[in-house]
């Protein structure tokens, strides 16, 4: 008889074959399938975003043709824009008609500030009259930045 604990009789550890990587498991498919959808949705979300916005980069683009305000003539071009800015992005009826320090007031409402009334962008008002520019700089600053930020309804 043959002693059983001869080493001779030992064979290699038979392993199976690597798994492919091609086709991958289902579980794959849903997470590519969900990321791709994330994608679109973030791409098609995104894409509305830059539309709605196209007023806004108009604005700001017409706010740096004007350059430095420093007559009563440029800054009513600044509140000639920012009058077509309200006018995209809130109700005509409820801004058409401002002037003066309801517009103004306006302004300050909806930037929820009253840099406005209060600071160097009161010209805006005064600007149609002829009266002088204060701080053109920082005329343009607060046009830019209630371009920029302003809380529209549309």
């Amino acid at each position: 008889m043959a002693d059983e604990a001869d080493l001779s009789r030992l064979a290699d550890i038979v392993v199976p074959p690597p798994l492919p990587w091609w086709p991958p498991a289902p579980g794959w498919w849903i997470i590519a399938a969900a990321l791709l959808g994330a994608a679109v949705i973030t791409a098609v979300a995104g894409l509305a975003r830059w539309r709605r916005n196209a007023y806004r980069r108009a604005a700001l683009a017409e706010l740096a043709a004007i350059g430095p305000v420093s007559t009563p003539a440029s800054a009513a071009a600044v509140s000639a824009i920012l009058k077509r800015v309200a006018l995209v992005a809130y109700p005509r009826a409820e801004v058409a008609s401002l002037t003066g320090e309801a517009w103004l007031a306006f302004l300050d409402r909806t930037s929820a500030s009253d840099a406005f009334s209060q600071g160097a962008a009161a010209d805006l008002a005064r600007a149609p009259f002829g009266a002088p520019v204060r701080d053109g700089g920082a005329l343009l600053g607060v046009a830019r930045r209630w371009v920029t930020h302003h809380r529209g309804e549309t």
